[in-house]
């Protein structure tokens, strides 16, 4: 049987994920945020393989599809490639560009589970290319992601899947301040989903000045994140709420957000209702906040996902 094929654009990174044991805004002054100038120690420190496009791509894998990641990686790769060779992800797309390297996160998560990320773009700031003619010979797609990456490629990848007819998930999360407003409404309308968590949408809110029924509109289905606090699916006028899957350790959130796109891509290609995709899409997520590292994890979902 051949397996459904996913096109995953996005970023390919190394993460530097710490942990700090306060909360962040015990240590930020607002009357004083024109002079900040802070310093956090933190508990653990562990460099592990991520970048969205990464790991929407293992959790696609570990749920039996076959995702095709379409980023940029530098001279520093061999480590990160053994490791999705190890896991049986294609490299073909991935443009590796000579004398950079990788991009790199550094994460800092609270114990309230905010997070502040410095991202060195390197290999990120440089397009990998998205050609038309290359994903006309991919045969048939089933879906699309576009996620955080670099801007030229998420803009040219919605561009190519409109007009080829493949239907694609926007999720521009921490790339929204890059887009202006014509950017962005092109980059969102007639998306199949549109996927952001409460503060992302807002930001896109206030950018293309649109009410949220506004921008239900402008794509089939709206889905808004909010962390523990689960996400609601807007379809057709209607909402439909999704409870967070606790977690039987709550050891560190980052890359919860693309496992829970990678568990929402599984439901939708399958042709699940909504209910039961956000389902499987949180009950995915709850394993990455159960490990230190956004590719740790492993799961069985057809033995184990009872949704």
């Amino acid at each position: 049987m051949t397996k459904q094929k996913i096109l995953v654009s996005g970023s390919l990174v190394y993460d530097k994920i710490m942990n700090f044991n306060g909360r962040l805004k015990d240590h930020i002054m607002m009357d004083k945020i024109h002079k900040l100038s802070v310093s956090f120690v933190v508990d653990k420190l562990k460099i592990n393989f991520g970048g969205t496009a990464g790991n929407i791509g293992y959790n696609l894998k570990l749920l039996g599809l076959e995702p095709i990641i379409i980023s940029q990686a530098g001279d520093d790769f061999s480590n990160y490639q053994k490791w999705l060779l190890k896991n049986k992800i294609s490299l073909a797309e991935i443009k590796i560009i000579k004398h950079k390297n990788t991009a790199s996160a550094n994460i800092i998560t609270d114990r309230d589970d905010n997070q502040i990320t410095v991202l060195h773009l390197e290999t990120m700031g440089v397009a990998a290319r998205i050609k038309e003619e290359k994903i006309r010979k991919m045969g048939k797609i089933d879906l699309a992601i576009v996620s955080p990456g670099n801007k030229e490629d998420m803009l040219k990848g919605v561009q190519v899947y409109k007009k080829i007819g493949i239907e694609y998930i926007a999720d521009p999360g921490q790339q929204i301040p890059v887009f202006n407003n014509q950017e962005m409404k092109s980059f969102i309308k007639g998306a199949k989903v549109l996927i952001v968590n409460d503060y992302e949408f807002e930001l896109i809110s206030r950018k293309i000045k649109a009410t949220r029924q506004q921008i239900e509109k402008m794509m089939e289905i709206l889905i808004i994140t909010y962390g523990a606090d689960g996400s609601e699916i807007y379809n057709n006028g209607k909402v439909i709420k999704i409870e967070a899957v606790r977690p039987k350790k709550n050891v560190d959130p980052t890359g919860a957000g693309d496992a829970y796109r990678a568990g929402l891509i599984k439901g939708l290609i399958d042709g699940w209702e909504l209910k039961k995709c956000g389902e499987l899409a949180a009950w995915v997520a709850k394993h990455a906040v159960e490990h230190y590292g956004t590719q740790e994890h492993k799961f069985s979902y057809k033995v184990d996902f009872k949704g």
